[in-house]
């Protein structure tokens, strides 16, 4: 396997005609063994990037993942595709660990999957050495920035064992600005230059949304029931949401299930693999429900509460439509978390520099959520990434926002900040504004400021989206010396001085109408053999004990439903039938399409994945009209199907290499080599 290209082990491993965007060159760096930074798009292929070049290079692939149930998914994904893989966690029963040892002994094994909290073991680099490890891939890397969102101290371990087996390096991740690139580069790679590609962030299949709460519960409800049957899941701010929210779900005829960190393990880990296995289950979750999802057919993802940042929603809402094929997304905010995500920036341990920068990030995900124009197009502007032209597939594009000049309500509430030293937070300066009688302003004497009182053209709620909208565009920041007091930013002065205006949203508190749900698409006259295919894949994955995308995913099934293949051969063209799968599920699956049982030699039909099936027919048929010789009277001879299969492999161009094919002695030359090599010659 190791001599192959990675063109040809695309098609036969894992099925696919041709690379994503991207992977093709991510590919050829690291099969040449150069140290690789790569930033793609969550579902742009980042794992084949990696996977492909271990099984075209000698020795063993080290991969640092960070959690256990991504890791054995790729695990067992590789298996079904056949390829040797192993993991080491500490998730694995004491019978998996030693068979994991056994076969890295052997030399059996191309990619052993590890946790980074075991590169803390001692001896674990002389032990990595004597395996045999020749590349070092890292997925998640911007887990080794201290400043990003899923710091993992022991990610830091791993630049060292870069240098003490001095092997290459290829770190993959979908969530890295600027800041966090060069971390990457100064921690895992010694600050040395790795190879970088940057192939965007852009995820154009997902359909992106925010709405202001209004029943918030009920906004998930309908949202959830506009795609029932679907899979979905729903991040909540706090474990308890998590549980009430699914039990509603429930109530409203959905299967659902909750998860949090608070749960036990086994309990967490039988969500997962219901998650993993059942279809049209919604898991309602806290963000501990993180980066080991890596279930293709999501179709859509809610945050029933306001993410941390930019970075965290971009990670939740790309594990929606992993498989490329339409998914949606819908995030709801509100005061209430805005409270919660600054009060948990200001009493966590972080020094002061951090917490300023977390506020930053937090005004950059409320200006996301209060954009006027495609939303696209900003959140890929946050990541310094520019499309020159709306999207069309966000609710900004669908349905432009109603606007109106902001100007004069954003300069009162700039000076009512700067009369009250820049000290107090959006709650004090709302009541300044609209005049309450409350015992903080008279203590503090505000009822005698010239703005007490000047903004009575807006209620509270309206006031509330003004300051909002403020922090969105980054004029005022909380200062975490000042206990959350709002400060002006140099962006809002201008304004203030009556040398610039600004243009806001008209809050509207309405519920958002349901969108209508983006569904696989088949032709109707399709959609009964696809029920079919998905009914003979869910029995197959319950026998083996496997998620069912293992099997084939949900676009590999959709392909056979509309193009129909009437023998293997045609079946191994559709995109995710690999030779390992065609061999061991392609005359079950084509049976249902058929209806008709397909008796062929198991050495005609390893044939059918390489494109060799028609040059074995070709080599039958002519075997069959020289059996008893040219004029029907000789000796019966013939060729074993092994025989015609290393021919069909090989293909000889004349008889000395013919000769060298196991079985073909030199009677079967001299009735059937000249013959055999016309086949070839024709078939080249």
């Amino acid at each position: 396997m190791a001599a192959a290209s990675p063109d040809a082990l695309l098609r036969s491993v894992f099925g696919f005609e041709s690379f994503r965007p991207g992977q093709a060159e991510i590919v050829s760096a690291v099969e040449a063994g150069e140290n690789v930074l790569a930033i793609m798009p969550t579902g742009g292929g980042k794992s084949l990037c990696f996977q492909l070049p271990a099984l075209c290079r000698d020795g063993v692939t080290v991969v640092i993942s960070p959690l256990i149930a991504l890791m054995r998914d790729q695990v067992r994904s590789l298996g079904a595709a056949g390829v040797a893989a192993g993991a080491l966690t500490s998730g694995n029963t004491g019978e998996e660990t030693e068979a994991v040892h056994q076969a890295l002994a052997a030399g059996q094994l191309k990619l052993l999957y590890m946790a980074p909290e075991r590169l803390a073991a001692a001896g674990i680099t002389g032990w990595l050495r004597r395996a045999g490890v020749s590349m070092i891939a890292v997925d998640e890397a911007h887990c080794v920035s201290q400043w990003g969102h899923d710091f993992r101290p022991d990610y830091l371990r791993i630049g060292q064992l870069r240098r003490e087996l001095d092997v290459p390096l290829a770190a993959f991740t979908a969530t890295a600005d600027e800041e966090t690139r060069e971390e990457i580069v100064t921690r895992l790679f010694d600050g040395l230059a790795p190879r970088v590609f940057l192939h965007g962030f852009d995820r154009p299949n997902l359909h992106l949304a925010f709405a202001a709460k209004a029943q918030p519960r009920r906004q998930i409800l309908d949202f959830a029931a506009a795609r029932r049957g679907l899979s979905g899941i729903v991040y909540c701010g706090t474990r308890a949401k998590t549980e009430t929210l699914s039990q509603a779900l429930r109530e409203a005829g959905h299967s659902a299930c909750h998860y949090h960190g608070g749960m036990e393990a086994g309990a967490r880990r039988a969500v997962e693999e219901r998650f993993q296995t059942e279809d049209g289950l919604i898991v309602v979750a806290t963000v501990a429900f993180g980066m080991g999802v890596d279930k293709p057919d999501i179709r859509w993802v809610a945050h029933a509460d306001l993410p941390k940042s930019i970075e965290s929603y971009y990670q939740e809402i790309g594990r929606a439509g992993r498989d490329g094929a339409p998914a949606e997304t819908l995030t709801l905010y509100g005061p209430d978390d805005i409270r919660l995500r600054r009060s948990q920036i200001d009493e966590g341990a972080a020094p002061t520099e951090r917490k300023a920068a977390d506020h930053v990030r937090l005004n950059a995900l409320l200006g996301l959520a209060e954009a006027l124009t495609c939303r696209r197009q900003a959140l890929l502007g946050y990541f310094g990434e520019q499309r020159p032209e709306p999207c069309g597939y966000c609710d900004l594009c669908e349905r432009p926002p109603e606007t109106f000049d902001g100007t004069m309500a954003v300069r009162k509430a700039l000076s009512a900040i700067l009369r009250t030293g820049e000290s107090f937070g959006t709650g004090h300066l709302i009541d300044i504004l609209l005049g309450a009688d409350t015992d903080k302003i008279r203590a503090r004497g505000h009822d005698k400021l010239p703005t007490y009182g000047v903004g009575r053209e807006y209620d509270r709620t309206q006031w509330q989206a003004i300051f909002r909208q403020m922090m969105g565009h980054d004029l005022v920041r909380p200062d975490p010396e000042r206990h959350g007091g709002l400060r002006m930013t140099d962006a809002a002065r201008p304004i203030l001085r009556d040398e610039a205006g600004i243009v806001l949203r008209r809050d509207s508190l309405a519920r958002v109408a349901a969108r209508p749900a983006v569904r696989m698409q088949v032709a109707e006259e399709d959609a009964p053999l696809l029920s079919a295919l998905k009914a003979k894949r869910r029995a197959l994955a319950e026998a083996a004990g496997v998620p069912a995308y293992v099997i084939f995913a949900d676009r590999t099934l959709i392909e056979m439903a509309e193009r129909r293949p009437g023998t293997l051969d045609e079946m191994a063209g559709v995109n995710g039938v690999g030779a390992t799968k065609l061999e061991r599920f392609g005359a079950t699956f084509l049976e249902v399409i058929t209806g008709e049982v397909q008796m062929l030699h198991p050495a005609r039909r390893r044939l059918a994945a390489n494109g060799g099936g028609e040059v074995f027919d070709r080599l039958q048929a002519v075997q069959s009209g020289l059996i008893r010789g040219a004029d029907g009277a000789g000796r019966y001879l013939s060729c074993a199907p092994s025989t015609l299969r290393h021919i069909a492999e090989r293909r000889p161009g004349s008889l000395d290499a013919l000769a060298r094919i196991p079985g073909m002695e030199a009677q079967k030359i001299e009735r059937f080599g000249a013959a055999f090599l016309q086949v070839l010659a024709e078939a080249s």
